[in-house]
């Protein structure tokens, strides 16, 4: 685990660039060309991955195929952008296989959520290269309108600036970080790992779908107990949609729960963030620098200059 002060942001989009689509993970139920005329009504050229149309059990091919596809795109200097086709699970699985010298000398962004967490934790905690955590080709039909414009701002840098009202009473403050995380069940799988990083002074954003609600207090209590909770600058609890509970009732909400682990800290929590698995995943980027303002229900949250 490193503590990276200074983290690089990969040239932005311009039209007539080259995007590239791959799937680390689970493979496609069926095209994606919605995504991909959308992408080109933005001026982008797209290639398609071969694992695009790959099959293997649950994922998009072997562990090799989904390895020499992404790395493939990694090295590319005509790719400007990788995005991941979908989550799932398998990430993790290819991750040790991947050779990112290339990426580290010509940095590019990955785009993607839900498994891909795993790609955004490991290009931050080794190289410090900021990436973006939003709507998947597999994910972009059922997207919102301002979903899918926060992510076009993002890769073709335009001003992101986010305003809304929590339905959940939040724990006001001002506070600045570096912003990191994703998926829950993700970032406590980093844990030990290369791949983990730093929590320390930094923002943390938190998401997850379909666990018990007895297992995020598992991995809470993980996070909790690695220290991992104790010197942030903020909480962003994104949606926890699908949660799960067991017969015997676990007697706390998704929200509830988080806001237990963090009671002790007197750093700014907001919930309802408008990110995970929804139709409206707005587009963060992950390693750059923002400024959370929290009220009772009502969050402001803006990127800053370092």
């Amino acid at each position: 685990m490193t503590d990276i002060k200074s983290y690089k942001t990969p040239p932005y989009l311009m039209p007539g660039d080259t995007v590239a689509i791959t799937c680390p993970a689970k493979k496609l139920p069926h095209n994606i060309n919605d995504a991909v005329k959308l992408l080109e009504s933005w001026g982008l050229k797209v290639i398609l991955g071969e694992t695009v149309n790959a099959s293997w059990n649950q994922f998009a091919g072997t562990d090799d195929v989904r390895a020499s596809d992404i790395q493939k795109f990694l090295n590319d200097p005509q790719v400007k952008a990788i995005f991941a086709a979908r989550g799932g699970y398998g990430t993790i699985r290819i991750i040790d296989k991947l050779d990112f010298n290339s990426f580290q000398e010509h940095p590019k962004w990955i785009i993607g959520f839900s498994d891909i967490t795993v790609l955004h934790s490991h290009v931050q905690a080794l190289f410090g290269i900021e990436s973006i955590h939003g709507q998947m080709p597999l994910t972009i039909p059922d997207g919102s309108k301002p979903s899918l414009e926060s992510l076009r701002k993002a890769l073709f840098n335009e001003a992101l600036e986010y305003n809304y009202t929590s339905e959940i009473p939040n724990r006001i403050g001002e506070s600045t970080g570096i912003l990191i995380g994703g998926n829950l069940t993700l970032m406590v799988m980093m844990a030990g790992s290369s791949s983990e990083q730093d929590y320390t002074d930094k923002i943390l954003f938190l998401e997850d779908v379909g666990e018990y609600l007895y297992s995020l207090d598992r991995m809470m209590w993980n996070l909790k107990r690695a220290g991992k909770l104790d010197n942030l600058k903020g909480l962003i609890v994104g949606s926890f949609t699908e949660m799960k509970d067991n017969d015997i009732p676990f007697g706390q909400s998704a929200e509830e729960i988080i806001m237990s682990h963090v009671a002790e800290y007197d750093y700014p929590v907001c919930f309802n963030f408008p990110a995970g698995h929804i139709n409206d995943n707005q587009a963060l980027i992950l390693g750059r620098k923002v400024k959370m303002k929290i009220q009772d229900k009502e969050v402001n949250l803006i990127y800053t200059k370092f």
